[in-house]
């Protein structure tokens, strides 16, 4: 996928999750994608193309860097359990969907069970 539609699809799929707020806490050319407060996912051109910064597990984050040479440490963050997604090729808009989502539900599932805007454990099924 091209840098810009990695960051579209990743926006377009945290704009549909439940709770999640838009930011621009570090100034314009920083989208800063939160849930009750609580940053999953940065969006940014500073490096010169188009990242998408996301929160992962540890070990997925370093399986999916070993996968994919369009996955790489999180920029600016915490590299073991942060990841960012490069423009180029390799990442099929599913995944990219399926990361954000699952960097959000990591997220969640930190919050006290009052401010959850879904149950993480339920989030995504068919019976929801």
């Amino acid at each position: 996928m091209q840098g810009e539609t990695v960051q579209k699809r990743a926006r377009e799929r945290a704009e549909e999750l439940p709770g999640a707020d838009l930011e621009h806490p570090f100034g314009p050319e920083w989208d800063v994608f939160k849930v009750r407060g609580k940053v999953f996912m940065l969006l940014t051109e500073v490096t010169g193309e188009p990242i998408v910064i996301l929160k992962s597990e540890p070990h997925d984050a370093k399986a999916l860097r070993s996968e994919h040479d369009d996955i790489t440490a999180g920029y600016h963050m915490n590299k073991r359990h942060w990841i960012t997604l490069h423009p180029g090729g390799s990442l099929d808009p599913s995944l990219v969907e399926d990361l954000v989502t699952e960097s959000y539900l990591l997220v969640v599932e930190k919050l006290p069970r009052a401010q959850r805007p879904v149950d993480p454990a339920l989030f995504g099924r068919d019976e929801q």
